[in-house]
């Protein structure tokens, strides 16, 4: 940022839906000044490892930000969101088969620190265009990725719903980190895979592009997935890059 610039900020709402199939809800959304995060557990206690690992990210906004080694900072955050998940598994069955999706930004003030592990989505609208920033951690998409599954097939694939990454359940842990520059005027979405598998992206870009709050935002997307049939819970951050008030 030039010196004469003016000092960014964001407005955000985030909002969560069981949907019209299932009973709970497992999924747990999160906006502040300074976090931004979706997480989808699955699994006997999936929702409360899902509250879990975003409650111990929420530490992240009291106190000041390092300038220098926040990757390491998220990484040591992460480490405690996966023991936090691990203290609600407990033993036996439960432990096996509970998880957790994480994604989540931290705003520094210039940039987006991203965490991401599972198949929840970050997606940035800018200047008009839609970019997906994540990539999904489930087996199908390795598949795409090693040239074994077209796009179009992965789609409907049985097993498309299958993490190769995710908090909890014994997976590969390891989540992607990477700090992602802020414009002003950027608009980030953060959402369960409930809305991404069944809302298509133009329709996900048209939202985001037509509706001014963020809290208008989040209500359509989820209304949307609703309308397409509410298979899964759903979950949706909205956050825009804007000028600081002063």
């Amino acid at each position: 940022m030039s010196a004469n610039a003016a000092p960014l900020a964001i407005r955000y709402a985030a909002l969560s839906d069981t949907g019209l199939v299932r009973e709970s809800n497992q999924d747990t959304a999160y906006a502040g000044p300074r976090l931004l995060a979706v997480a989808d557990g699955c699994g006997s206690r999936g929702g409360p490892a899902g509250a879990a690992a975003i409650g111990a990210l929420k530490r992240l906004e009291t106190g000041g930000l390092p300038a220098g080694n926040l990757l390491n900072v998220l990484e040591d955050v992460v480490d405690q969101a996966q023991q936090a998940v691990h203290s609600v598994a407990g033993s036996g069955t439960s432990a096996e088969d509970t998880g957790t999706t994480l994604t989540a930004m931290l705003w520094t003030g210039s940039q987006l620190a991203l965490v991401h592990i599972g198949d929840s989505r970050v997606y940035l609208l800018r200047e008009g265009e839609l970019f997906q920033i994540t990539h999904d951690h489930t087996l199908v998409q390795s598949m795409v990725d090693e040239g074994r599954l077209s796009p179009e097939e992965a789609a409907s694939h049985p097993q498309r719903s299958l993490l190769a990454r995710a908090l909890g359940q014994g997976a590969a842990a390891t989540p992607d980190m990477r700090l992602h520059d802020a414009r002003r005027d950027d608009r980030y979405l953060l959402c369960s895979d409930g809305l991404s598998t069944v809302v298509p992206d133009q329709d996900i870009r048209h939202v985001l592009a037509g509706m001014g709050a963020p809290e208008q935002a989040v209500r359509e997307l989820i209304a949307l997935a609703n309308a397409s049939g509410g298979p899964d819970n759903v979950s949706c951050v909205v956050a825009d890059v804007v000028e600081e008030q002063r």
